[in-house]
């Protein structure tokens, strides 16, 4: 059964729509309707599921206490407590242990299919918002302190917090960051190696959007050096094991 909302007319086309897409991180103080709210949480709902098992849970954060703890788990990025809406994507397997309590959910596959499961669902939550005018982001740092996040949505063994995503009218227009080269990320048949010459291309095309943007002295291989050459987030894992996942 194909499910139709108030607003499923007048929604901007799908390629339309992906090929716009922006990180919104400032918004105006206009509410998101509830038809809005409703098609946006049904196109998470109808997104594919391994196995049809179902494993993730979306927490909508109403409640402006929460909502200021997690902004401040979440580095205090402001459009956390600002945003209108604000969606927390789980993996959720303490149903399953429910209904089938012998069920092994503490392999590190059954954590690869949440993180998949929940990507696949959050990227049709932000297509189906950007569709109806609103604008999004996602919000990783909600694992700075996944302990404390999980404690403040009162999560149950078996579910963990993956990332956030806040949701509203956008109040800016920000410039289109550059992707990598389709032939940079894509082969066929067999892995290419990377051309340097076009990831040196890549390189100054990125430092001239991070000049505009913010006027930063930023390319692809800083920012990977700033993110992977210290621990990342080495809590996550034992805070998992306590959870009842990724054990094994």
């Amino acid at each position: 059964m194909s499910y139709q909302t108030p607003l499923s007319s007048t929604s901007k086309p799908t390629l339309e729509t992906i090929y716009q897409h922006r990180s919104i991180r400032k918004f105006t103080d206009e509410s998101v309707s509830p038809d809005a709210m409703a098609a946006i949480l049904e196109a998470g709902r109808a997104a594919s599921s391994s196995s049809f098992m179902q494993v993730i849970h979306i927490i909508r954060v109403t409640n402006a206490d929460i909502r200021a703890q997690l902004c401040e788990v979440a580095s205090n990025q402001k459009y956390v407590k600002e945003a209108p809406e604000f969606l927390v994507f789980c993996v959720d397997y303490a149903k399953h242990k429910t209904l089938v309590p012998e069920a092994q959910v503490d392999w590190q596959e059954a954590l690869i299919i949440g993180a998949v499961d929940a990507g696949i669902m959050a990227q049709n939550c932000l297509l189906a918002a950007e569709s109806l005018g609103l604008g999004g982001v996602y919000i990783g740092s909600l694992r700075n302190d996944i302990a404390r996040a999980a404690e403040l949505l009162r999560l149950p063994e078996y579910t963990a917090p993956l990332f956030g995503m806040c949701i509203g009218h956008p109040a800016q227009n920000p410039l289109y960051r550059p992707r990598l080269p389709l032939d940079l990320i894509t082969s066929e048949n067999q892995y290419r190696k990377m051309d340097s010459d076009k990831i040196a291309q890549y390189e100054i095309d990125l430092a001239d959007y991070y000049q505009r943007r913010s006027g930063l002295d930023l390319n692809w291989q800083k920012a990977i050096a700033n993110n992977f050459t210290k621990p990342v987030r080495p809590q996550i894992l034992p805070f998992l094991q306590e959870k009842g996942l990724a054990k094994r």
